[in-house]
């Protein structure tokens, strides 16, 4: 089955950004993210035994026991792969207050928590996609290669209220169930951050 551990926003910080999109959304062909599914993935399993999801379960309880809860906030963006060639338009997770010393420490604890549900999928007998962690929430998707600078420069003007991640989320994708065939999420359990 294909699952994630994932820091899943509170409505109200996804819904700000669903505002911030909503009239601009129409001028581009883009298949848009529904912002019930926005969500900073930590680590990616395509295919993980149904089997290990209990031994997942707990090894993630575990690492997110390890973790204390820390302030973020959603604010500019970006494409990948760049964006003159983008096939992913993407909203980045920026200072909860530029002036805030503790916020570099928050993006290096999001960074080991990311390690440390990679560790407990992988350990579980997931196999975990690879890739370098990049933390951001998927806005929309190309169906080819776009020239996207536009958006970009548009996205960097937002700046979402901060929110406490104090748990992270275990969820199953099910691919092409959701409206228009997009993924359906099914929350599969959460843990709290508590170290």
């Amino acid at each position: 089955m294909r699952i994630f551990a994932a820091i899943v926003p509170p409505e109200e910080v996804t819904a700000h950004l669903d505002d911030f999109l909503d009239v601009r959304r129409e001028a581009a062909a883009f298949r848009w993210t529904r912002a019930e599914q926005g969500h900073l993935t930590l680590a990616f399993a395509a295919e993980a035994p149904e089997r290990a999801l209990d031994e997942i379960s707990e090894r993630l309880d575990r690492a997110a026991a390890r973790h204390s809860p820390f302030v973020l906030r959603i604010g500019g963006g970006g494409a990948f792969p760049n964006p003159a060639r983008a096939k992913v338009l993407y909203a980045d997770v920026v200072p909860a207050d530029p002036d805030d010393l503790a916020m570099p420490a928050a993006l290096d604890e999001l960074g080991h928590l990311a390690r440390s549900a990679r560790s407990a999928l992988a350990k579980a007998g997931a196999a975990v996609d690879g890739q370098r962690f990049r933390p951001h929430l998927t806005l929309a998707r190309l169906g080819h290669p776009e020239e996207v600078s536009n958006w970009v420069r548009l996205l960097d003007a937002y700046e979402g209220p901060a929110w406490t991640v104090d748990e992270i989320e275990l969820v199953a994708s099910h691919l092409g169930e959701g409206p228009r065939r997009t993924p359906r999420y099914e929350s599969l359990e959460t843990f709290s951050l508590s170290g």
